[in-house]
């Protein structure tokens, strides 16, 4: 991965609080039918499914394809570096997308993302790091992203919106 100027540009964080067990939380992030429950699905019109998906350890690999209403792909992989459960997972984060024709169009450089998973009562606090992004557009064009897969998420585990931060 290469490491571009870090700084608030490059930078994301975000803390969510859910209405559910750190166990339960970790949990989503974690097991493949519950991760397709919530993640990448703010865009009703966008299909994600797992074309690859193995256990959750260090150097393992998940690829994600997101099929959009216009017909472009969007291929997501994560590896992860760290795993330690129920409290943190680190992983790398890179999508490329292409076409409805398969023409690729876009690639965004490897990131890294680190989510910390907080007991708070009978809540559980996300707090959602990442980093190395290219520029500001794109912190913000995740941001948003990011935001919306929480706005899922929060309904999957049976809360309110969650408690943004």
């Amino acid at each position: 991965m290469a490491t571009p100027q870090q700084g608030p540009e490059t930078r994301l964080q975000i803390r969510r609080t859910f209405a559910a067990p750190r166990k339960k939380v970790f949990e989503a992030w974690t097991q493949r039918e519950k991760l397709e429950k919530w993640m990448c699905r703010d865009n009703p019109n966008n299909t994600p499914r797992y074309i690859e998906f193995n256990d959750v350890r260090p150097g393992s690999a998940n690829l994600m394809e997101i099929r959009t209403a216009d017909g472009s792909v969007y291929r997501q992989r994560v590896v992860f570096r760290e795993v330690k459960v129920p409290e943190k997972l680190v992983f790398t984060w890179a999508w490329e997308r292409f076409s409805a024709s398969g023409q690729k169009e876009e690639q965004q450089e490897e990131t890294l993302v680190t989510v910390e998973f907080h007991e708070r009562g009978n809540s559980t606090e996300v707090v959602l790091t990442h980093e190395f992004f290219r520029d500001a557009k794109q912190r913000d064009q995740h941001s948003k992203g990011w935001n919306g897969c929480f706005d899922v998420l929060a309904e999957y585990l049976g809360s309110q919106a969650g408690e943004r931060k």
